[in-house]
């Protein structure tokens, strides 16, 4: 069946939450549906699929590996904090090979004062040295509690003068110069795009992932989907987000970021 056509997008916003809806009206006008519409005869997550941008983005785990994660991440929110901590913990040990992680900055600049700066600052560490982004990564969130607008700076300003291979200086620079705003807006107009309402919120394999995940459940499904792509072989990290083009002068033969950088070592408790 084909969907109700046009498709209508409509902007809720309460306070300092909003949410965009997209709304499916009959061509008579007399009827109104919310939902998702999906072709059985293909891949029903075909249409996410195509909307993700992964190229140049932080990743973790094997290129070509049969699952594509992409998650979309606020460095503020505390359920954010939660579900990275479980992700670093968990994902690569269990899966060095089949499962590939995105990560996509979305700071909901409404509820969280500093999660924009604070994704700036990440892609600022990520284009100086890739791998670092995740020593980035897990110092925001184990740090959340005491960040504020006004320390954010000189607080990550302090973190790469330990951090190996990152030039506090540089980084300073880009973070004063506003370097990366385009980018995490990019990011956040692509996270209204796909009709994010907040966060996290991942997508594996084009999957559709609304709210936080325990370990447990993430695992299932990814245990799911590596048996599924077996035969499928319909979406991964190799035929799923978008093709990857080569630099003309720079062979691409996988995107920055590639490294599976060791989670943080567990805490004593």
């Amino acid at each position: 069946m084909a969907p109700p056509n046009p498709a209508v997008r409509i902007h809720i916003a309460q306070g300092v939450q909003s949410q965009d809806v997209t709304l499916h009206v009959s061509n008579d006008g007399k009827k109104i549906v919310q939902g998702n519409f999906c072709d059985v005869a293909s891949n029903p997550f075909k249409a996410e699929l195509d909307k993700l941008k992964t190229q140049f983005q932080p990743a973790l785990g094997t290129a070509g590996a049969p699952v594509a994660i992409v998650l979309f991440s606020d460095m503020q929110c505390p359920f954010c904090k939660g579900e990275a901590e479980m992700i670093r913990q968990n994902l690569i040990q269990n899966y060095p090979t089949q499962v590939r992680l995105y990560f996509k900055d979305y700071p909901l600049e409404g509820l969280h004062p500093w999660a924009k700066a604070a994704a700036m600052a990440g892609r600022c560490v990520f284009q100086q040295k890739p791998e670092a982004f995740w020593e980035y990564h897990d110092w925001v969130y184990a740090h959340q509690p005491a960040i504020t607008p006004e320390n954010l700076k000189d607080q990550v300003l302090g973190w790469a003068k330990d951090a190996k291979g990152v030039d506090a200086i540089k980084l300073g620079a880009c973070i004063a110069g506003k370097a990366t705003q385009a980018e995490v807006e990019k990011e956040i107009e692509e996270a209204r795009a796909l009709d994010i309402s907040g966060t996290p919120y991942m997508f594996i394999n084009g999957r559709r992932i609304p709210q936080s995940i325990d370990w447990p459940n993430l695992k299932t499904i990814i245990d799911t989907e590596i048996e599924y792509q077996k035969t499928a072989k319909n979406a991964g990290d190799d035929c799923g987000c978008e093709l990857k083009l080569d630099i003309p002068g720079i062979p691409q033969t996988k995107a920055p970021g590639v490294l599976s950088v060791p989670p943080p070592a567990p805490r004593k408790k």
